[in-house]
């Protein structure tokens, strides 16, 4: 039996480019394809437990519409849903002139694969900055609740109106035997731990029962029989007293890894960890750009014959993109 061995030489090479290249694709593309398609499985696998944690605890689940309702420079003003819509739109257009870059290079029109690679650059860095400013106003948080002991929230409501009510707006401060520690004066400040909040639960009940026009809401879901949809339980003052003084056991102010003032605290683990990782995929793909475009401008794709490289962060930054667009969705729409 005649054994035939496979030669090492450039006509035999497994992957020599020319003719031989696997689904007219070079090495490097080729590899680029490869770490898409695992790092796609890996945030199915987290959109996916994402969607199993939400049906689960749907009660508990924050209104995407009033946690994401900031817009820059316009403090008070309840606009949901604006600024993350204007954060995808910068996104989707940085993907927009990545493929102007790459055609340019197909040309070999240097000048405008620079010029395309820098608006790429700085949507990438736009968007990252953006989303560091919706990860401060998240923690920070915009109206305060109060936690049961079962460690489910109740949030304030207008009366009249049904809309949130801040803390600041109905709590009475009173006396604090408390002193500054440090150089910064504030109780927040203190190294005993006595307080974790701007107010504590009794100024939050003082509060309370000295303003007839404020109510609670609970995370219960009840379905309006006007509208047909899901809503959650809005209590009377009578019932929203008896909670308090029944359930409350502290104050959330904003949200972390334990505790969250618009609902579930499973919800910002889960929006830290993806949208975090997603940034962490954002910011590395603006690092690339940035060492793409300075290679650009040394002439070094000219010297070669090939803007191939820009085609391969490309498809990159494409992919990023487009996880965005499932996050977006699965986190501020549905």
């Amino acid at each position: 039996m005649d054994t035939t061995v496979a030669s090492t030489g450039t006509e035999g090479q497994k992957w020599g480019g020319g003719d031989s290249k696997p689904l007219n694709a070079s090495y490097g593309k080729m590899m680029m394809w490869f770490f898409i398609l695992s790092d796609a499985l890996t945030f199915t696998g987290f959109l996916a437990a994402y969607g199993f944690s939400r049906f689960k605890f749907i009660e508990e689940w924050p209104i995407a519409d009033e946690v994401f309702n900031h817009f820059p420079f316009m403090h008070g003003t309840d606009a949901p849903m604006f600024y993350v819509a204007l954060m995808t739109f910068i996104l989707i257009g940085s993907s927009v002139t990545m493929v102007l870059a790459v055609d340019a290079g197909h040309r070999m029109d240097r000048k405008k694969v620079a010029f395309y690679m820098l608006l790429t650059v700085i949507g990438g860095f736009v968007f990252v900055g953006s989303q560091a400013w919706e990860w401060k106003n998240f923690i920070n948080g915009e109206y305060g609740a109060v936690k049961t002991k079962g460690g489910k929230i109740l949030q304030f409501l207008d009366v009249e109106t049904g809309k949130r009510v801040a803390l600041e707006d109905f709590a009475q401060v009173g006396p604090r035997d408390v002193a500054p520690y440090g150089n910064n004066e504030g109780i927040w400040f203190q190294s005993s731990g006595e307080y974790n909040a701007s107010f504590t639960l009794e100024e939050v009940m003082t509060g309370f029962e000295a303003n007839p026009n404020v109510t609670i809401r609970t995370q219960q879901l009840i379905l309006n029989e006007e509208t047909g949809a899901s809503e959650k339980l809005v209590l009377s003052r009578e019932d929203a007293l008896v909670k308090l003084k029944k359930d409350a056991v502290g104050v959330v102010e904003g949200a972390n890894l334990t505790e969250n003032e618009y609902g579930a605290p499973l919800f910002a683990d889960f929006f830290f960890f993806i949208t975090g990782f997603h940034g962490f995929h954002v910011f590395s793909g603006v690092m690339f750009n940035l060492l793409i475009f300075f290679n650009v401008l040394l002439g070094t794709y000219e010297r070669r014959g090939s803007y191939e490289m820009v085609e391969k962060v490309g498809l990159y930054w494409h992919f990023v993109d487009l996880v965005w667009v499932f996050v977006f969705t699965f986190f501020y729409l549905v």
